[in-house]
């Protein structure tokens, strides 16, 4: 909580959204986050998973979950609300596991359902942007080293397959249009002292619909986040849109 405090203080964004909370809705510090101006929606089942909303220019219409005509998803991934006009989406893209695990198949099959309830409920003329983890990295420059992941999950072509799928319906990666060469990262795994080797994926990121996307004057990554005492391991992902 004090980094996540910290960096609010320092950055102060006007929305931010938060995966991984690992915290029920109860537990939620929605009442010290108001303190700092932030309302807050919050999805969260306690143990693992859990996303969340912070804004301080308005939150309405929360959605939990997907509205796919099926049944509830089993974890709490995926959040919607609108913010000063911009329909907001916080994303936590299951992991996958292995490539034989059931938990891949499950990946696999949520992302569809992403894109299924984009197709129900959303138009590529509004403002809206989906952002978060999403657990995969969309080609290879987005990993330090393609061959130290062949044959895992985050990089393999199913899961690049199904990301583009979601990305085909409309939406824009402003970070990587605007830095197509860069190696440029989000994660870095704890062990081994990645971070500071510079051994790092990109699996973090905002997806823009073109109204919005086009209104992007700034992306970038905040790696100093990644440094100091009990980092997440995640550097947060910030991109700016005057709108």
């Amino acid at each position: 909580m004090e980094r996540v405090t910290e960096w609010l203080a320092d950055v102060q964004p006007d929305v931010l959204c938060m995966q991984e909370t690992k915290m029920t809705d109860a537990q939620f510090p929605s009442m010290e986050f108001l303190q700092m101006g932030y309302e807050s929606v919050h999805f969260g089942q306690g143990r693992w998973n859990g996303v969340a909303i912070l804004s301080k220019v308005g939150l309405a219409d929360p959605l939990f979950g997907f509205a796919d005509g099926r049944d509830a998803d089993v974890d709490a991934r995926i959040v919607w609300a609108t913010c000063a006009g911009v329909r907001v989406c916080s994303v936590y893209v299951p992991n996958g596991r292995e490539l034989t695990n059931d938990h891949y198949t499950y990946k696999l099959d949520w992302l569809g359902r992403l894109r299924a309830h984009l197709d129900l409920h959303h138009s590529t003329t509004e403002q809206l942007v989906i952002m978060g983890d999403w657990n995969v990295a969309p080609e290879d420059r987005d990993v330090w080293s393609p061959a130290a992941f062949e044959g895992g999950t985050h990089v393999s072509q199913p899961e690049r397959d199904a990301l583009q799928r979601v990305k085909d319906w409309g939406l824009t990666d402003t970070l990587r249009d605007r830095y197509p060469q860069e190696q440029i990262y989000s994660f870095w795994d704890y062990r081994n002292g990645d971070f500071h080797k510079r051994r790092g994926v990109r699996i973090d990121f905002l997806l823009s619909t073109p109204p919005l996307a086009q209104r992007c004057s700034a992306d970038l990554i905040d790696r100093n986040a990644r440094k100091g005492t009990k980092p997440s391991d995640h550097a947060p992902v910030m991109g700016v849109f005057d709108l």
